[in-house]
């Protein structure tokens, strides 16, 4: 174990056994509402006090014959009058399941897949845009509003590049779209996460460029469209009124979970991101200009250190010797990471900044390799609460166990009083199974930050066999909190053999949906 390891594993322990009574003995304790326990019911259960109202399932009509893409996860609440109950809804769609979508399972030895397939699973990918209105208490979809845009992995993106890349300036469409953010320009961010599995990874070896499949043939799209991998792997920016779209190489390539943004009092930004693999790094992204994202200088995290760790080439020898511009160093970003000293994490997934003492909590969701099955959640204090300081403090703020009642902390969110929101996700693989057993279906938490609970996870919602709940945003209401059930039935083998008959329990395919979660008890959270 090295000190970094010994000192994580003590902060780990250290939160463990300081928030031991958390869930198992807070119910009697509550002011607010009682927690529920863990479920495996096939269900969306929530903790008494809240409701739920599905917005949108995965593919919904919407205009012009398109649909609403399939698993959705991060959502993003852009108000459009004062009032907070007008706005528009940014909605990621990470990937698909083709037995919903085609009817195609892997285990088919005999489905070939055709580019018809192919096309309609590109059109379910990416992300959209959804114009909503409150009206008479509940949230609604105006599909026809000249708002309501699907920006899929079939459209047009500009590259922002100092040079071409792979001969042109152009991409074709975005894909594995996870988390994202919000500028404060009034654009949403959406992020590249496991590109790999569409149009597989370069790699250079002895100087020469080679295009390697991530996963079987059946599930890539290279057979059919040989679009350079290179192209993908990017934050995207997308103006939801001009509606234009590009990508971001400046802020570089990886497995981005999300792309965080804090304003800085001259217009310029910091924006952090997180790489969604075991063993890669945190980064941090200072604009060079107001009110732009295209050019800026990007760190990578050196925790040990507790420092900010440059990925100029211009100011690193090293990075010189490895890269022949700053576009391929970009281009190879996780490789120039580890030549200048980042960190390796568990899962560095979705990074969010307290509203108040604008600390950066950062979920590390799990690391089997190292023995980290629960994962937890790092807390990043910049130093004089400067998001531009080189220097910077870190420990661990709470762990994933038994003892705290959650595992596989994914995505986190603040509310306007400080108090953060925990999505899990135990991989379908692992729920219920082993030393994820305990944990049963993957949740939803609430943890205080301040009073007599402070620390404390408490379950508010429970998610339908084999989901994951993600992509937390709160209306400007005050008491509506947008979220998205993903991949509910995802180890159906097949249409006859479901596991999950959420929503609609009508013996047709499960849906991932986004739901509004309101209530008086998140009323009262929230207020």
């Amino acid at each position: 174990m090295t000190r970094r390891e010994f000192i994580i594993f003590m902060g780990a322990s250290a939160a463990s056994h300081s928030f031991l009574s958390g869930c198992q003995s807070s119910a009697k304790n509550q002011w607010v509402f009682q927690p529920i326990p863990a479920s495996d019911k096939d269900d969306l259960i929530l903790a008494e006090g809240f409701t739920k109202q599905i917005l949108i399932s995965e593919m919904d009509p919407l205009k012009n014959d398109e649909l609403f893409g399939t698993n959705n996860d991060y959502t993003s609440f852009m108000p459009l009058d004062s009032s907070g109950t007008e706005a528009l809804l940014w909605v990621n769609h990470e990937y698909f399941n083709p037995l919903f979508v085609t009817g195609f399972h892997p285990s088919n030895k005999n489905f070939k897949r055709t580019k018809e397939q192919v096309d309609k699973e590109q059109s379910l990918m990416g992300g959209s845009v959804l114009h909503i209105r409150k009206t008479k208490g509940q949230w609604v979809v105006d599909t026809q509003s000249s708002y309501t845009q699907r920006y899929s992995a079939q459209r047009s993106f500009e590259l922002i590049a100092p040079r071409k890349i792979q001969g042109t300036n152009k991409a074709v469409g975005m894909v594995a779209n996870c988390a994202g953010g919000q500028t404060p320009w009034g654009t949403f961010l959406s992020c590249e996460e496991n590109f790999d599995n569409f149009y597989g990874n370069v790699v250079f070896k002895d100087g020469q460029r080679q295009v390697v499949r991530k996963r079987k043939k059946e599930s890539m799209w290279l057979d059919f469209y040989n679009h350079p991998s290179e192209h993908y792997g990017w934050v995207c920016e997308i103006d939801p009124k001009k509606k234009t779209a590009k990508k971001l190489t400046a802020l570089g390539r990886f497995a981005h979970e999300s792309a965080t943004v804090h304003p800085l009092p001259d217009g310029r930004v910091v924006v952090y991101s997180g790489d969604d693999k075991a063993d890669q790094c945190l980064y941090r992204f200072i604009s060079e200009k107001p009110n732009s994202l295209e050019t800026g200088e990007l760190f990578v995290a050196d925790i040990e250190n507790g420092k900010w760790i440059s990925l100029d080439r211009e100011s690193q020898p090293r990075l010189q010797k490895a890269f022949t511009d700053q576009t391929e160093l970009l281009i190879r970003c996780r490789e120039a990471a580890k030549i200048v000293g980042g960190t390796p994490l568990d899962r560095p997934e979705d990074v969010e900044i307290h509203p108040k003492s604008g600390e950066v909590f950062v979920a590390l969701t799990n690391n089997k390799k190292r023995g980290n099955l629960h994962g937890s959640i790092l807390k990043i204090a910049p130093k004089d609460g400067d998001h531009t300081a080189e220097h910077f403090s870190a420990s661990t703020f709470i762990a994933g166990g038994e003892e705290t009642g959650f595992s596989c902390p994914d995505n986190l969110a603040f509310d306007k009083k400080g108090n953060l929101w925990i999505c899990c996700d135990v991989s379908t693989g692992s729920m219920n199974k082993g030393e994820y057993a305990p944990f049963k279906n993957n949740g939803l938490f609430y943890v205080p930050l301040t009073g007599p609970h402070a620390g404390k996870a408490h379950r508010v919602a429970s998610g339908p066999t084999d989901s994951e709940l993600t992509g937390l945003s709160f209306a400007d209401d005050g008491e509506t909190l947008f979220l998205s059930v993903q991949h509910p039935g995802e180890s159906s083998k097949s249409l006859n053999q479901l596991t999950s008959g959420w929503p609609e329990f009508n013996g047709k395919p499960p849906k991932s949906s986004v739901v509004v979660l309101s209530g008086p008890t998140l009323k009262q959270l929230l207020a």
